[in-house]
This record gives C-alpha cells, structure tokens and sequence, in this order.
C-alpha cells in the first residue's frame, strides 16, 4: 500500500485519534458512577423508608383513636344512675385501664391521660427501615394523639 500524507503513520490528519480534551475524560465514569450509585440508593431509601415512617404514623393514630373510644366508654356507673344525663363522667381507673389493654393489644407505646369526661391518648410507633439502616438509621417514628370525650345521645351540647 502506497502512503499518503492522510495515511501516514506519523501523520493525525485522517485518523481518529482521541484528542487532548478527550484522554483528559477517560475514566471520568468511573468516578460518576459510584457517585450516582449512592445517590440513587439514598433516594430509594427515602422513598421506601419515608413510606414506613408515614405508615407507623398512620398506625399510631388509628390506634390513638382506639384506645380513646374505649377510654371514653368507660362510665362511671353511678354517673349512669343520675337522673341528668348531663353528669355523665367517666370511671378514670377503669378509663386508664380500657384504653392501655387497647394499646397492648395494638402493639404500640402510649400514655392515657383522664380528664374530667375527656380521655386523651398519645401513641408511637417504630417500625425497622429496610434501605436506609445500611446508613446507620434503623427505625423510623411515628406519633399521633387522640382524644374523646362522653357524651349523652348524640348531641354536642356544652362542647
């Protein structure tokens, strides 16, 4: 083969050779991708575990609201025997009891706080991360408070 200024070795004209911007870059994927990698797996572990946070949330609160009822159903048995209905008030102890058995049983730490004719829950919940505890963060919280109050019928009247 007969060579030409454009096929000469010694010659770059015609050939595809990387130019000095170009060398400079090689290997720079190598560096993004561990980069990206991380972030990536962040991401899905806010995503995953932000899901989990916002579920023992929501199981705190339906329990809370549980352990309320059941504390509020609790009357006082000579409350019941007034001629007023409106003297309705609740038996603390037995209030304090129905609503920790309803926290027991749900799984969930709370205290019970008992009020006049109010029983007021607060419940939290943990729950284990599944992505995120490779970052040294291993359970998530959620918390929520309920309250509920007696009444007489189904009215509101002095509420």
């Amino acid at each position: 083969m007969k060579r030409t200024p454009e096929t000469s070795a010694h010659s770059g004209a015609g050939r595809a050779t990387p130019s000095r911007h170009r060398r400079r870059d090689e290997g720079s994927i190598t560096v993004m991708m561990p980069i990206l990698a991380v972030a990536l797996i962040a991401m899905t572990g806010l995503v995953v575990d932000g899901g989990t946070a916002l579920s023992a949330r929501g199981r705190a609160a339906d329990v809370a609201q549980q352990a309320a009822r059941a504390g509020a159903d609790a009357l006082d048995p000579n409350a019941l025997r007034h001629t007023r209905p409106a003297r309705l008030s609740v038996n603390t102890a037995a209030a304090a009891l129905a609503a920790n058995r309803v926290l027991v049983v749900g799984g969930v730490q709370g205290t019970v706080t008992v009020s006049g004719d109010t029983v007021t829950v607060r419940a939290s919940v943990q729950k284990h991360t599944a992505i995120l505890s490779a970052v040294g963060v291993n359970t998530v919280q959620g918390a929520a408070s309920a309250t509920a109050t007696i009444l007489y019928g189904g009215t509101t009247e002095g509420h």
